[in-house]
């Protein structure tokens, strides 16, 4: 059995002779929320709606819930919630008119399934406001709701924050925390919004031009591009098991046969270099690095960033 709730293996989507999204493997983890962070038009939500069956998939797999997802549609969609570019409501209804529709349209099962959706979400039950007298943030709340109306374990959201003002901003954000930490659901967010990303997700997939360049868990990113000392030296395995008897160090990493990049920012470097010399280990150069989220993405896509 997977331990990834979505899986993607080499997943390709070719329009015409234009490959919006390229070989891309996905690996979503279970109870956390996953970030597909890129430019507009990077393949975001043509990934999404490959998972989703509403767009063919050109060649690659999708295995969603362990298996692969061709021919257990009608299993596997009853469990997941979603939101693809912009949710679509009845303007003349009130927000829970248009949630009462679509639980019918659903079948969902739960007798008070719209009013505990709504609460999640801090829109009111039972309010006459109509779907076209709310402000941009109701609507994208609304829109969640209906994405978690029956209850599902994965939620796929695509730019959920898109257009809205800084307070609508972190609401929502709020509640797609909470759904993950209080109720388990495992997400599946994207944005172009860098900053939304490092706030919210577990783990982030960074896609540019149809090509996932890399995946890896947030606190991981952030650890390897905060302040570190980058440390060149003649023999890095041998300065390694000095620095790791004489000094106890442990938070490190080895980036090639002659550099280092050493965490621990309070390390007393003279004392450091002055011990390496004994050992005849030259040290090339040591210098105090503070990197930034924003110059990593730049480097890997080799462009401006993302805002």
């Amino acid at each position: 059995m997977s331990n990834f709730v979505i899986e993607t293996k080499q997943l390709t989507k070719v329009y015409r002779d234009q490959k919006a999204v390229n070989s891309v493997n996905l690996h979503v983890k279970k109870g956390r929320i996953y970030g597909l962070l890129g430019r507009n038009g990077a393949g975001k939500t043509t990934i999404m709606k490959m998972i989703l069956g509403l767009t063919s998939i050109t060649s690659g797999e999708v295995d969603v819930f362990g298996k692969n997802i061709k021919g257990r549609e009608k299993r596997v969609y009853p469990r997941v919630g979603a939101i693809i570019e912009t949710p679509g409501f009845y303007p003349n209804l009130t927000g829970t008119e248009n949630m009462e529709i679509f639980a019918k349209l659903r079948g969902t099962a739960a007798p008070r399934a719209v009013e505990t959706a709504l609460n999640v979400v801090g829109l009111p039950y039972k309010d006459q406001k109509l779907f076209s007298k709310y402000s941009l943030g109701m609507k994208q709340r609304l829109g969640i709701a209906n994405a978690i109306l029956h209850d599902p374990e994965l939620l796929i959201l695509d730019e959920p924050t898109n257009g809205l003002d800084p307070i609508g901003i972190a609401e929502v954000r709020d509640f797609i925390k909470n759904l993950s930490a209080a109720q388990g659901k495992t997400i599946l967010i994207s944005s172009h919004i860098l900053s939304e990303i490092s706030l919210l997700a577990d783990d982030i997939g960074i896609i540019d031009h149809g090509v996932l360049l890399e995946e890896n868990s947030m606190e991981e990113l952030k650890r390897k591009n905060g302040k570190y000392i980058l440390l060149q030296v003649s023999d890095v395995s041998k300065a390694v098991l000095l620095m790791e008897r004489q000094f106890g160090l442990k938070d490190y990493s080895v980036q090639d046969d002659n550099t280092l990049r050493l965490y621990d920012t309070g390390l007393d470097m003279g004392e450091i270099n002055k011990a390496l010399v004994i050992q005849d280990i030259t040290v090339i150069s040591s210098q105090l690095c503070n990197d930034t989220l924003e110059d990593y993405f730049k480097k890997i896509t080799g462009g401006e960033g993302i805002a």
